[in-house]
């Protein structure tokens, strides 16, 4: 099972999603995507650490190749966050830069035949303007299209608006 989950900057998306898993026997994953560049998000990546800490996950840090990766056993998985990840392919020497649609789609293709449920956050970063050009507007084009896909493929797909989850598609809401 597939499950995205999106919304704005500090909507809850992070702990919905969280607890999308916690219901689940046997291991679960919790693959990390942002950098920690700086003080920043240093802080943001401790959050989110104290958030889950109670809630047994066992984190990855990876922040490109998701194709590449091999869990040790099988079991649930958490992508947080979609957003970073597709930064991270597109602009880190790393990444895969003008492939990046296809290395994550891949990347994602890949998880989901090594889990029992895929819960994928991603960002709604499309509300703040219109205005955009250059290297913006590539990102941007990129999230839509990685989420676009995402979402096709998913059981369910819930948006957190105000901290509150709206479902789109699929899943089901108590």
């Amino acid at each position: 099972m597939v499950s995205l989950v999106i919304g704005g900057a500090a909507s809850g998306k992070s702990a919905f999603a969280e607890n999308l898993l916690c219901q689940a026997e046997g291991v679960r994953y919790y693959i990390a995507t942002l950098h920690p560049f700086d003080l920043e998000c240093r802080q943001r990546i401790e959050t989110h650490r104290d958030m889950r800490a109670q809630k047994d996950f066992v984190t990855i840090e990876r922040y490109t190749d998701l194709a590449g990766l091999v869990l040790p056993v099988r079991g649930d998985v958490l992508l947080e966050c979609m957003t970073n990840l597709v930064a991270n392919e597109l602009y880190d020497p790393e990444g895969a830069g003008e492939g990046a649609l296809e290395a994550i789609l891949q990347g994602v293709d890949k998880l989901r035949e090594q889990c029992e449920h895929l819960v994928i956050v991603s960002g709604e970063v499309f509300s703040a303007g219109t205005d955009y050009t250059g290297d913006t507007l590539r990102y941007l084009r990129l999230l839509a299209a990685v989420n676009r896909n995402v979402a096709a493929q998913a059981d369910a797909v819930y948006e957190l608006v105000c901290g509150l989850p709206v479902c789109h598609k699929g899943g089901k809401l108590s």
